[in-house]
Parts: structure tokens; sequence; C-alpha cells
């Protein structure tokens, strides 16, 4: 399959999907855009469960950086 189209021609596509929420789906502290965060959404399609969480973590407040020293 080259791309989404020949996927969908292939297999089909599930538009009437429904997610189920089970006793796995609970909230991530995971910062949006790391990789905790792909790996805990991608766990979620994996186990049919909704993608978005209303209790996920929604803002970067209380979060440190990682600081490099500046090497001249």
């Amino acid at each position: 399959m080259r791309n989404v189209f020949e996927a969908i021609l292939e297999c089909g596509h599930d538009e009437d999907f429904v997610p189920h929420e089970t006793d796995d789906f609970r909230p991530t502290e995971a910062p949006a855009g790391s990789t905790a965060k792909l790996e805990a959404l991608a766990k979620r399609v994996e186990l049919g469960l909704p993608l978005w969480h209303p209790s996920d973590r929604c803002d970067y407040s209380g979060l440190t950086g990682a600081v490099r020293p500046r090497r001249d």
C-alpha cells in the first residue's frame, strides 16, 4: 500500500467504530508532544479506547526542561 486510499480499498475502514472505556482508560500526566504522551495515545488506539481522556494533562505547568551547559 502506498497511501491511505489504497489501504482503505484493500482493508476497508471502520467509520462506525465506537471506542469503549474500560479500567485501562486512565489519564496521563505526560505533556503534549512528548514521547510518553504519544505512547499513551498509541496504546489507547491499540486497546480500542477513546483517544482523549478528560483528565489528561492540558498544560506544561510544573514541568522543568533539561538544561545543557554551553560549551565555548
